[in-house]
C-alpha cells in the first residue's frame, strides 16, 4: 500500500504540471488585457507598460510561466490583481465554505440515494421500483441551478427561518462552540444557511446514486454466492446488507468520489444562485475580471484536490472489498 501511495503521488506531478501549462496558456491567450481593464480606457500607454512590468506581463510567456511555477512550488501563488491580496489567502478564505457545501451535499445524497436504490433493487418490477426510478430520473434531469431557483421561489420566500442568500456562520465553528460552550445557536444558523444550496446540489447527486445503487445491486443479487447465502437460510436483510450491498458499493464509491471532487473545485452555478462565498464563485469572478494569478491558483488548487480525492477513493476500495490489494 505504501509503495502504491508513493507511485500515485509521483504520477500527480506531471498531471499537475500539464494542467498548469494548459490553464496558463488559455488564460494569457484569451482576449482582454487585465492591466488595461484595471486602469481603465483613459490610461496612457506609459501607465499600462509600467503596471505590466510590475506584474511581469512584459516578459515572454515561457518566462512568465516558469516564474509562476517556481513560486507555486514554494507555496506562493502570487498576488491578485484586482484584490491586491495573496491568492493563497483568498482561496483559503473561501475553501471552508466550499468544503462545507460539498460535504453536506454528499451527505444528503448518500443518506437518500443509497436507501432508495436498495429499496428499488429488492422490489424489482414492482410499482415501488418504477416509482422510485421515475423520481430518480426526474432528479437526474433537473439542473441544480433550476432546482435552486425553485427552492428560492417556493421555499425560501414562504419559510421565514430559511435564509435565501449568503453564509452567516460555519458548521465547523458551530460544532466547536457547541462542544466547548454548549451553545447551539451558531450551528443552527449555519445549518439554516446551507440547507437550500446543499439540497439543490444533493438532489441531483442523490438521483444518480439511487440509479447506480439499484443497477449494481441487481447485478450482485444474481451472483451464485448470494443464492448460496439464501440457501443457507440467512435472513433476507442479512443477505442484502451484509453480502450484496458491500460488493455493490464499489461503483457507487467511484461516482461519489468524482462528484465530491468536482464540488470541492467549486459548485459554480449553485454558488452563484445562492450567493455562496465559495471557491467556484471566486474563480468565475476572477475570469470575468481577467485576474490571471487568481484564476491560475484557483484552477491548480481544484486539480490538486480532485486528484487527491481520486486517490482516497481508490484506497476506500480496499476497505469496502478486502479482496482488493494494492501492491
Amino acid at each position: 500500500m505504501f509503495r502504491y501511495l508513493i507511485r500515485r503521488l509521483l504520477q500527480m506531478i506531471p498531471l499537475l504540471i500539464g494542467v498548469s501549462i494548459i490553464v496558463f496558456l488559455l488564460v494569457h491567450l484569451a482576449p482582454g488585457d487585465p492591466v488595461r481593464m484595471l486602469l481603465g480606457e483613459e490610461a496612457t500607454q506609459e501607465d499600462v507598460e509600467r503596471l505590466q512590468a510590475v506584474y511581469g506581463f512584459d516578459k515572454p510567456l515561457p518566462v512568465q510561466y516558469f516564474r509562476w511555477l517556481t513560486r507555486a512550488l514554494r507555496g506562493d501563488l502570487g498576488m491578485s490583481i484586482r484584490q491586491t491580496m495573496p491568492v493563497s489567502t483568498l482561496i483559503a478564505e473561501r475553501l471552508g465554505a466550499t468544503l462545507e457545501l460539498a460535504v453536506f451535499s454528499v451527505l444528503i445524497a448518500n443518506l437518500l440515494g443509497i436507501p432508495v436504490g436498495l429499496f428499488a433493487s429488492t422490489r424489482r418490477g414492482s410499482l415501488w421500483d418504477y416509482l422510485t426510478m421515475i423520481v430518480s430520473l426526474v432528479g437526474v434531469s433537473m439542473p441544480s441551478f433550476w432546482l435552486g431557483l425553485v427552492l428560492l421561489s417556493h421555499v425560501a420566500l414562504h419559510v421565514s427561518w430559511i435564509p435565501m442568500f449568503g453564509r452567516n456562520a460555519s458548521i465547523a465553528g458551530g460544532l466547536f462552540t457547541l462542544l466547548t460552550q454548549f451553545k447551539a445557536g451558531e450551528l443552527i444558523t449555519a445549518l439554516r444557511y446551507i440547507l437550500l444550496p446543499a439540497t439543490a446540489l444533493g438532489i441531483s447527486m442523490m438521483a444518480i446514486i439511487a440509479r447506480l445503487t439499484r443497477s449494481s445491486m441487481l447485478e450482485v443479487l444474481s451472483k451464485d454466492y448470494i443464492r448460496t447465502a439464501q440457501a443457507k437460510g440467512l435472513k433476507k436483510s442479512a443477505v442484502v446488507v451484509k453480502h450484496a450491498l458491500r460488493n455493490a458499493l464499489l461503483p457507487v464509491i467511484t461516482v461519489v468520489g468524482i462528484q465530491f471532487g468536482s464540488m470541492l473545485g467549486g459548485a459554480v452555478v449553485t454558488e452563484t444562485v445562492f450567493a455562496w462565498p465559495g471557491v467556484g464563485r471566486l474563480v468565475i469572478n476572477a475570469i470575468t475580471q481577467r485576474d490571471f494569478p487568481l484564476v491560475q491558483g484557483g484552477v491548480l488548487m481544484m486539480a490538486v484536490i480532485f486528484t487527491l480525492v481520486n486517490l482516497v477513493v481508490d484506497i476506500c476500495y480496499a476497505f469496502v472489498n478486502p479482496r482488493i490489494r494494492y501492491e
